[in-house]
């Protein structure tokens, strides 16, 4: 197989971009200004079921279009979780889903008659925040999606950097409390068990035995509410940890928060840069800043993948 990326699409192109989660699977065709023409959402079947969900949701879209805006669709690209082989086209892992090592093939061309690349849904996502979104302009970027768990990208020089398995940016699983929780990873005390969202709604519920949904509410609590800011303060903390080996190492101009707690906005973003600059002796202090395409990460990673063909 030749390692040579694809030539970006023609300007006139449509194409169609597909984000995987662990509950919905979403798609758009857009065109080159980034105009939706067709939209929509299912939810993700478990196991090898989801890839059958992802063909027809792709198919009601196309069928949504006009013979001619049909004939204009080049090129697609499905983002998947978990782990990603995008150069053989394999499902690797995903536990979020339970499917391993499904073998994708020509399966989404085949039915959809354009080419279709295949990644990873956070690696596009971090991609499209440090080209096109809140790092545009920055050679050295991290990226962290912070959600029920939490990993990232980075960019170094003005160079993606891809990794062994395809991205580079497991922060989540970086081990900061040696006595704190078991992970789902098997090591103790990841930075997820104490940063995700999940885990900081957990931490609220239980230090004051209130039921507590989400992070959104602790940290809309946390003007007001002292065990909100110890906890958030927490949680900062331990990402701030986790982040200052690779800090240190690559000294980022830039870290961009996404995922569903950078709806948290200038708390969010506060608190890890205070949190970071109580830490940083002998590198910068990088700038924090929430991504420029929040929830829609995914999604227009998708799309610009596929516009572009590569992540580079």
């Amino acid at each position: 197989m030749s390692s040579k990326p694809p030539a970006a699409v023609s300007e006139r192109a449509l194409v169609l971009g597909m984000d995987v989660g662990g509950t919905t699977i979403k798609a758009e065709i857009s065109d080159d200004a980034g105009t939706v023409l067709a939209a929509g959402a299912v939810p993700t079947p478990p196991g090898e079921a989801a890839f059958d969900a992802m063909l027809d949701l792709g198919d009601s879209l196309l069928d949504e279009l006009s013979a001619a805006d049909r004939s204009r669709i080049e090129r697609a690209a499905v983002l998947l979780p978990g782990l990603v082989d995008s150069v053989r086209s394999i499902a690797v892992f995903s536990s979020n889903v339970g499917w391993r090592n499904v073998t994708i093939g020509s399966r989404f061309t085949d039915r959809w008659q354009v080419p279709v690349l295949i990644d990873h849904d956070v690696a596009a996502a971090g991609w499209a925040e440090w080209r096109f979104g809140a790092g545009r302009d920055r050679d050295t970027v991290c990226v962290i999606v912070i959600g029920t768990g939490i990993s990232g990208t980075l960019s170094v020089a003005g160079k993606f950097v891809r990794g062994a398995l395809g991205q580079a940016g497991e922060y989540g699983h970086i081990p900061v409390r040696h006595d704190g929780m078991l992970c789902p990873c098997g090591n103790i005390g990841c930075v997820e068990t104490v940063a995700s969202a999940a885990n900081i709604a957990r931490t609220y519920a239980l230090r004051t035995g209130t039921e507590c949904r989400s992070a959104a509410t602790v940290f809309a609590r946390s003007d007001t509410d002292p065990q909100a800011r110890a906890v958030i303060a927490d949680a900062m903390d331990a990402l701030a940890d986790g982040l200052t080996g690779v800090i240190h190492a690559v000294c980022p101009e830039l870290i961009v928060l996404g995922g569903g707690l950078a709806g948290a906005g200038a708390a969010l973003t506060d608190a890890l840069h205070q949190a970071l600059t109580a830490r940083l002796r002998v590198v910068p202090v990088p700038e924090v800043a929430i991504g420029a395409f929040g929830p829609r990460a995914g999604l227009a990673g998708a799309a610009l993948l596929a516009r572009h063909g590569a992540l580079s």
